[in-house]
């Protein structure tokens, strides 16, 4: 064999170590800076590292799950950070912070990280019936102040125009919550049918740290 030739097959080899570590770099940033999500329903970006974590450049994700797919290819990072959607010194004015079209990503949180989150278009949704409970998951147990849950509007469509307040009802708000694994609340959607986005608002209690998660759902 060559030199030239085993030249560039040692650089491919060190490019292809060099993307195994970034990816595991990710990974362990993602466990060490681990916070939290809805995980029942999925919110938006832990769906997509739910779904595609351990096969996220498979291009069938494209057919198969088309807003994966572009967030995805957006910044993987917002994937692999799942649990770290968060802003901090919100005081609690967050219709202030977070601007209309800005809910699923915080306000652009971490620069332009998650803004994928905020495209609209048919994200995968869970089938859910009108009165659930919702589930978030705290890695951390950093516990709650409170969580607040909003359901869309009937007639509004994700599909094609981004979250605003304007499109939202409070349907819950809870008390505080000790530290623990995960934090549950009693969902009621009234009469509300087909296809809606579950946000929610997390209010840690380490510190004054905002958590917001956009989840979608369709209605039975």
């Amino acid at each position: 064999m060559s030199f030239p030739v085993k030249k560039k097959l040692l650089g491919k080899a060190v490019a292809t170590l060099a993307a195994v570590g970034g990816l595991m770099a990710s990974l362990l940033t993602g466990v060490a800076d681990a916070h939290g999500s809805t995980v029942d329903p999925p919110s938006r970006n832990y769906g997509c590292w739910q779904r595609w974590g351990s096969d996220f450049q498979n291009p069938t994700m494209a057919q198969q799950d088309p807003m994966c797919w572009q967030a995805w290819q957006a910044d993987t990072t917002a994937m692999w950070n799942w649990n770290g959607l968060y802003r901090e010194g919100v005081a609690g004015n967050h219709q202030g912070v977070i601007p209309n079209g800005q809910l699923c990503s915080a306000g652009h949180t971490g620069g332009t990280r998650y803004a994928a989150l905020d495209k609209p278009g048919a994200w995968k949704a869970a089938a859910k019936s009108r009165q659930f409970t919702l589930d978030v998951w705290d890695q951390a147990r950093h516990g709650a102040d409170y969580l607040r849950v909003y359901v869309t509007k009937q007639g509004y469509d994700a599909t094609t125009t981004a979250l605003g307040w304007n499109h939202l009802d409070l349907v819950a708000s809870t008390g505080r919550y000790a530290p623990s694994d995960h934090y549950r609340v009693a969902v009621d959607a009234g009469s509300r049918t087909g296809r809606h986005v579950v946000y929610v608002i997390w209010q840690a209690s380490h510190l004054d740290q905002s958590f917001y998660f956009c989840s979608d759902v369709v209605f039975q």
